[in-house]
């Protein structure tokens, strides 16, 4: 019994998903940190607030509906997206283009996979039932 937890857990797929968590969340905080300590102060120095929470407040039958708290997450969410984009989607491509050039891999180029045998088989059958029925 313990053998087979043991061996569950030792599996890669168990430990590269440990390992992408715990970077995932170290990554996070970097994410977190640029975008409430450096592009949220830079947009309430264009804006006058560092968020939107107050903007279109409306009372309702005594409750309030807070329009700008969504268009605050709105635009955090905008900003992490941007922030992940541009310091690691864009250098990460750009750094895989490099390495392909160099290894002189041209990605327009597509290899052709070889067939499946099955699906080979399984078109002969159609292609011998079509004259067949002829």
């Amino acid at each position: 019994m313990l053998t087979g937890f043991k061996n569950f857990i030792m599996k890669g797929n168990v430990v590269d998903l440990a390992v992408a968590v715990v970077m995932g969340t170290a990554f996070g905080a970097v994410v977190t940190a640029l975008v409430n300590k450096v592009l949220m102060p830079f947009i309430a120095g264009l804006v006058g607030s560092p968020n939107f929470d107050s903007f279109a407040r409306v009372d309702f039958n005594g409750n309030a509906v807070e329009f700008g708290v969504l268009l605050t997450a709105i635009v955090n969410f905008l900003l992490i997206a941007a922030a992940i984009y541009f310091v690691v989607v864009m250098p990460m491509n750009h750094m895989i283009e490099r390495r392909n050039r160099r290894l002189g891999i041209d990605k327009n180029v597509k290899e052709e996979a070889a067939e499946d045998p099955q699906v080979a088989l399984l078109t002969e059958i159609r292609d011998a039932l079509k004259d067949r029925a002829v």
